[in-house]
């Protein structure tokens, strides 16, 4: 009986000892802990998509900033949720049904100086379904940012991309012609109406919407500078039950409208006769010009011939070898800046007196 009251007692010591431990280990920590809000990255604003015949890619940027302003060196994964509803099952007003994420790696926020683009890409799409995309970013488990925007698009089997782009290049124009989209990836026959949308990468930067979707394969670009190299390509649409699908795009080219206007002729033009031989002087022109060239005409020539070329901003010449048997006409023109140089017309004709 004593035995058995030596064991409760020894029993009840370890426990009191085991609670003991617990309670003190409870007050162990050395700092304070991380509030959550100081790592929590700001939601993702600007979740895109782009759609070809092959799927759809859908890039993000990482976030720099936590909930509370501070700097954010790396993100440790993002989760991309989606949603598929078939089209005679979607509904405005009913909750978007998210299934479980997929996880993408993250890593460093910046990369040469600037936020890094996030990249995810699918394949695996069912036609005749909606799709519904968000994204949210995480620095562990429990540290995940609010949603991302949500981004949507019906999927169907899409058609092709438009063939034949070029582009015809003019003063400050650019007119582009494609051939018309009148089939499926599966090479079956388009049904329903095909329209076409450009997109436009100017000296090389990021491809953006040209204007709106059109339904004809031409347009002229007028939103253009001389001398500046653009680059285009076009994606082929297809209304899918009042659905928009996008299908196929093309190739990129490239234009570079050219100047094709000649600057005014020069006015003011006189000839006086001097010691070194017949002064030609004129008014000087706009900043546009470049030089002038000075031309001559005899009284038995019908077309002057050019003797001589002056750079811009003079606007003088002399003539100093002028023929001695015959009155002589002057005229001048006026050369701009392009490559090659337009020529304006010939001023009016000065002679000595």
């Amino acid at each position: 009986m004593m035995m058995k009251s030596g064991y409760c007692a020894r029993r009840a010591g370890t426990i009191f000892l085991l609670v003991t431990v617990l309670v003190a280990g409870g007050c162990g920590f050395k700092t304070d802990p991380v509030p959550p809000a100081s790592i929590v990255p700001v939601p993702i604003d600007d979740l895109r998509y782009n759609i070809d015949d092959k799927g759809v890619e859908l890039n993000w940027t990482y976030p720099v900033k936590t909930v509370r302003g501070t700097d954010l060196v790396d993100i440790s994964a993002f989760d991309v949720y989606r949603a598929v509803v078939a089209l005679d099952e979607v509904c405005d007003t009913c909750p978007i049904p998210f299934g479980e994420p997929l996880e993408v790696p993250g890593g460093e926020t910046i990369e040469a100086k600037k936020p890094r683009t996030a990249v995810y890409q699918t394949s695996l799409l069912r036609p005749g379904h909606k799709y519904f995309f968000k994204v949210r970013s995480r620095n562990s488990w429990w540290a995940a940012s609010g949603d991302s925007n949500i981004v949507s698009f019906v999927w169907a089997l899409p058609p092709v991309a438009p063939s034949g782009l070029n582009a015809e290049v003019a003063d400050s124009r650019v007119t582009l012609n494609w051939q018309p989209v009148t089939s499926l990836v599966d090479g079956s026959a388009v049904e329903g109406d095909i329209s076409y949308q450009l997109f436009r990468s100017d000296e090389g930067k990021e491809f953006e919407p040209l204007g709106e979707a059109l339904a004809t394969t031409r347009f002229s670009d007028s939103r253009v500078s001389n001398g500046r190299t653009y680059f285009y390509r076009v994606q082929s649409l297809l209304d899918y039950q009042g659905h928009e699908v996008t299908g196929g795009v093309s190739e990129a080219i490239s234009a570079a409208p050219v100047d094709q206007t000649p600057p005014p002729p020069p006015v003011g033009v006189a000839a006086v006769q001097t010691d070194d031989g017949v002064k030609i002087v004129w008014e000087p022109a706009d900043e546009d010009v470049a030089g002038y060239r000075v031309y001559r005409r005899m009284a038995e020539q019908r077309q002057p011939e050019l003797i001589g070329e002056v750079a811009a901003p003079y606007s003088l010449y002399v003539d100093a070898q002028p023929p001695a048997t015959a009155r002589s006409y002057y005229s001048i023109t006026a050369l701009d800046q392009a490559t090659p140089p337009n020529e304006s017309d010939f001023s009016r004709e000065a002679t000595t007196r």
